[in-house]
């Protein structure tokens, strides 16, 4: 499937979009003042442990403490790996110990940054582990193939290596002379790191992970990539002598764009990003998905909406949601949406049905780099799915929670702020004595006391025995209000 890469950059933030057959499917957004962490290396020290949680907070040099569970601590480990077990923490580590840990999950809401001591750094054909001797294998990569694949890898690693390797799906088609430029690369560079660890104060930063616009060039760029577009001169100069080095592969991929219309918007981009952060998304068949992202899951609602068919209501049914399973696949890689996922399909009574309905999705869900896994129908017709979470997703970046209903998708009518303000005025009158008592609130409110509530609001002036004036204040919300007592 012919693939299409375009890189947007500003002094402010790095936005790249991936194109198949001309349709935009994931969107990247990194801000240059608030860039990733996930893939960094620090010394870190131990600040608290937590026995009850077998979890320990380490000071890295962030603004939050960062979060280290057992699990991902590789000296807890015990037993091969099909009996793997793990030691209680506190016999592990201890507090003020300095660890050399890597950031596996950045902060999301208000979690810190989660952390593992089993450090792994990424190359173009191959993951390194320096402290782990291994030789894994992409699960993309075809089960014929591995065995080989291994094997020639097993000879390319040098007899006084102690790490392990993992081949990347790339790393396929790769010649010997690329995967060993790679294990080259990536000795060097963990041989750097570790000769840096007795001079450097603690908490430090040992390694950063590459800039959103290399780590594209690293990992998406492959043999369906036609085109790399790059709206900066700089950058498109920068990316081609990192691709020189790393990638020499992709280098005629790369192309500066300097055309009047900017990049985005020629290929629609702009409109797509303004798409992806609204809750609902049209299908052409006439139906929708309604997508809310909460902070426990996600879940995807299926509507028929103006679809009616044209043989029955089943088939109908059918085709709605072989649709909605395509839109759903597209819509977790454009929104970068992870963690636990609930769709939640129109309720089909045919098996067959449901068994189409979940093939087309885990079809439409191969093409998508993140691991994930995919349930079938739940008795109540639910399917349940997981997509590896390690970024924020589109909204969290681009957006934050509504200061006017506060996060909650809606706002009290003016009618309900009018009682509450009358009940507010009764408590104020009992607790303190004034000449008058001043509601000064939005214009709205102000409007339904002078006009359908003008009535309750005399009664309450009766009530309390004092003048009851009204300020409407354009710059209130709909359910700001305050009394004030004169």
């Amino acid at each position: 499937m012919a693939e299409s890469i375009l890189i947007n950059f500003t002094p402010q933030e790095t936005r790249v979009a991936i194109l198949e057959q001309g349709i935009v499917q994931e969107l990247h957004v990194e801000r240059h003042s608030t860039r990733g962490l996930v893939g960094n290396i620090y010394l870190g020290r131990i600040v608290r442990i937590l026995p009850g949680m077998q979890s320990a907070f380490v000071d890295i040099g962030l603004e939050r403490t960062a979060f280290l569970h057992v699990a991902d601590i590789l000296q807890a480990r015990i037993g091969d790996v099909a009996n793997r077990e793990s030691r209680p923490i506190e016999e592990v580590i201890s507090e003020g110990q300095t660890l050399l840990v890597q950031v596996i999950k950045d902060p999301i809401g208000t979690k810190g940054a989660r952390l593992s001591t089993q450090v792994s750094i990424a190359g173009r054909m191959l993951v390194y582990l320096p402290q782990e001797k291994h030789i894994g294998i992409s699960q993309r990569i075809d089960e014929a193939e591995r065995e080989a694949l291994r094997e020639r890898l097993t000879r390319l690693v040098p007899a006084d290596e102690a790490g392990g390797f993992i081949l990347r799906t790339i790393a396929e088609t790769a010649d010997e002379a690329s995967l060993q430029d790679d294990i080259n690369y990536l000795r060097k560079l963990w041989t750097a790191l570790k000769q840096q660890l007795t001079t450097s104060p603690v908490p430090c930063l040992m390694y950063q992970d590459l800039s959103l616009a290399q780590r594209v060039l690293r990992d998406f760029a492959n043999p369906e990539t036609e085109r790399i577009l790059v709206d900066s001169r700089e950058t498109f100069q920068k990316l081609n002598e990192f691709a020189a080095v790393y990638v020499p592969g992709i280098t005629g991929l790369l192309e500066h764009y300097n055309e009047d219309r900017t990049l985005f918007d020629l290929y629609g981009v702009e409109d797509e990003i303004q798409r992806a952060l609204s809750r609902r998304v049209d299908l052409k068949s006439g139906g929708y998905l309604i997508i809310d992202q909460t902070e426990a899951m996600t879940t995807v609602d299926v509507n028929t909406g103006a679809f009616v068919g044209v043989r029955n209501f089943d088939e109908t049914i059918f085709k709605t949601n072989l649709e909605a399973a395509q839109a759903i696949a597209r819509q977790l890689r454009l929104r970068n949406l992870g963690g636990i996922i609930i769709l939640d399909f129109i309720d089909m009574d045919q098996p067959a049905h449901q068994d189409a309905v979940l093939a087309e999705l885990r079809k439409c869900l191969s093409r998508d780099h993140m691991r994930m896994t995919v349930n079938g129908f739940t008795a109540l017709g639910l399917v349940e799915m997981t997509r590896k979470r390690t970024r924020e997703s589109l909204a969290r970046v681009l957006c934050e929670t509504c200061p006017t209903c506060d996060g909650r998708g809606q706002v009290k009518t003016a009618r309900t702020v009018c009682y509450e303000v009358l009940r507010e005025l009764v408590r104020e009158s009992r607790q303190f004595e004034a000449r008058e008592y001043r509601v000064i609130a939005s214009q709205q409110v102000v409007d339904l006391f002078l006009e359908e509530e003008e009535q309750a609001l005399a009664m309450a002036s009766d009530f309390i025995g004092k003048p009851i004036s009204l300020q409407g204040e354009s710059g209130y919300g709909p359910e700001q209000y305050d009394i004030v007592l004169l």
